[in-house]
């Protein structure tokens, strides 16, 4: 009895879901057939030359007339000695040029005439282990076959049960160079006893299924063949049969080169089917657009699917986006929509605001494949705020920002002009000299708005200190004003409250305002540290401990005492790592 276990959709969305966030963290928002049948290797050519298509294994040179008649020589052996069947010999001798090469470096003949006496001569000596050639011949390199070979035999005879379900599979239409994937894939298949495999081949049939279609899909998935009749295979080509897709083109975009998961694929077809897809519209859009169905038997298509679920995509915008999919493969259209996220996230999108564009355009950043985040910055001559303004205000323009195109700088706002003459305005008001040296590197040094740096010198002498000590800071130190109103408040704290420095400290030591707290208390442990052992005085500036590279801070303190490097690692990862 054939049993059908559903798969539900939200099972499948939580799958995707998990498949693509393993790797990236994201915030949660509401809300002509390939089938080739006469696959025989051309060996070597008229001219002696080196055959290397064999995935990195390279045949030495050796004459087309010596390879014929050391070909002879081995079926006569396989067939005549070892009493194979005369097809199955013939197959293997002429389909292992890896393994035939290796047997004539062995026997070593010195003349063409004496090819073939050579050989049978080794050979009667010098038995081979016949599971080489028949995996070659089968389909298999020999670096994926050495762990498929049996440790305890040698002769294909005595593992009689391999050459019954092998006999069927090649009577059955499969062509021999194909059945070491089946092997390699379903090795159960060739251990059935006799006339297991038959019945399963047979079991196909009768649900309707010819036999040259099952023969074809054996070969893209090994695995119909083991367990009972794959329900998942039979439901998935029933209902692409009622959307008008007939077995021929099922066949035509399948590789033999590749393994289909038929749980998955029929899991996508459910899962189309339940976002209100009809038979006729889910027979179109395949028809259309294969690869959102066959490309890596779907594990794309439901990685997109996981993604835009997970952003707050509804079924109707994931609806209208599968009905207008771009030409292009599902594995590119997700990894242009990744790019995009990355995009938004390094110019510091609000989390919002990019759950909302990629669920109302996702046609449109899937068929885009960006510039990087700095290229497109400077290409456009824009900076991270502006570039969320255009971007949210109309995303179309994101397609003339794709690779290879020449993207031209955005026309200027002003703003940048604003900003400069306002960062002027202020320190000349401090005193600096326009367009002194002083002034210019000032400039160089100043980042953010002009209008801010007002607020946070502001800051600066709220914590008690004059004007004039201010304005001497910040000529020392410039730097300082780069950061936020609240950073520069929670450092100053820092330093009146946890270290207990008085205010005018800060003025012969500005700079202290531009380290992190983890630095500084790093630094400071580690003196106390040293001083508690006797290593450094009770003077030192913090200037002196603060202002230098953690190199010469090292070699300067640290290295006093024999446990210092030891102790100050320690203290690097419960303080500044913490």
């Amino acid at each position: 009895m054939i049993r059908l276990h559903i798969l539900r959709t939200p099972a499948i969305l939580k799958w995707a879901s998990i498949n693509f966030f393993d790797s990236y963290k994201i915030p949660v928002w509401p809300s002509g057939s390939l089938f080739c049948i006469a696959n025989n290797p051309r060996f070597y050519r008229r001219k002696e030359v080196v055959d290397n298509d064999m995935d990195g294994e390279i045949t030495p040179q050796i004459g087309e007339a010596t390879i014929k008649r050391a070909q002879a020589a081995l079926i006569d052996y396989l067939h005549s000695t070892r009493t194979l069947e005369l097809a199955d010999a013939e197959h293997m001798s002429k389909n292992s040029p890896v393994f035939l090469a290796k047997l004539l470096e062995k026997v070593g003949c010195t003349t063409l005439s004496d090819t073939g006496r050579s050989v049978t001569r080794f050979l009667r000596y010098h038995p081979i282990n016949e599971f080489e050639p028949f995996f070659e011949s089968s389909g298999l390199r020999p670096h994926q076959y050495e762990s498929l070979l049996p440790r305890d035999l040698m002769f294909l005879t005595d593992d009689d049960l391999l050459l019954v379900n092998y006999s069927v599979l090649c009577s059955y239409g499969i062509p021999r160079n194909k059945v070491g994937k089946i092997y390699k894939e379903a090795r159960e298949v060739f251990q059935y006893n006799y006339g297991v495999l038959a019945s399963k081949l047979k079991a196909y049939e009768e649900v309707g299924l010819e036999q040259s279609f099952i023969g074809k899909m054996v070969i893209c998935s090994p695995n119909l063949l083991t367990g009972n009749v794959n329900v998942y295979f039979i439901k998935s080509v029933e209902i692409l049969r009622k959307g008008g897709k007939e077995c021929c083109w099922i066949e035509q975009h399948l590789s033999d080169k590749i393994s289909y998961n038929w749980s998955r694929l029929y899991a996508i077809l459910e899962l189309f089917s339940n976002a209100g897809y009809s038979e006729e519209d889910l027979g179109r859009l395949m028809g259309r657009h294969p690869g959102i169905l066959f490309e890596s038997s779907g594990e794309n298509t439901l990685s997109l699917i996981g993604f835009l679920f997970k952003f707050g995509s509804s079924i109707n915008q994931m609806h209208y986006m599968f009905l207008e999919f771009p030409e292009m493969t599902v594995g590119k259209f997700l990894s242009n929509l990744k790019q995009c996220f990355l995009l938004f996230n390094e110019i510091e999108m609000e989390t919002e605001d990019i759950g909302k564009i990629i669920c109302s355009h996702s046609l449109v950043l899937g068929s885009c494949s960006l510039k990087k985040t700095n290229s497109l910055l400077s290409a456009l001559n824009v900076g991270k705020k502006r570039l969320c303004d255009i971007i949210l205000q109309n995303p179309e323009e994101m397609r003339n920002w794709v690779m290879g195109s020449k993207v031209k700088p955005m026309p200027s706002t002003g703003e940048r002009l604003t900003s400069q003459m306002l960062k002027t305005n202020f320190l000349v008001d401090l005193g600096f000299v326009e367009k002194s040296k002083e002034m210019e590197k000032a400039l160089k040094v100043f980042r953010g708005k002009g209008d801010e740096l007002q607020e946070r010198f502001d800051c600066i002498m709220q914590a008690g200190l004059d004007r004039k000590d201010v304005i001497q800071m910040i000529k020392i130190a410039p730097q300082v004003l780069n950061q936020r109103k609240e950073v520069i408040q929670m450092k100053i704290d820092y330093f009146l409250n946890d270290l207990g420095y008085p205010v005018s400290s800060l003025v012969s030591f500005p700079a202290f305002l531009t380290y992190t707290i983890p630095t500084i208390k790093l630094r400071l442990t580690m003196y106390n540290w040293l001083k508690d052992h006797g290593k450094v005085g009770s003077t030192l500036s913090l200037s002196s401990l603060i202002g230098c590279s953690d190199k010469l801070f090292v070699k300067r303190y640290v290295e006093l005492h024999p446990r210092g490097p030891e102790v100050w690692q320690d203290l690097k990862k419960n303080i500044v790592t913490k």
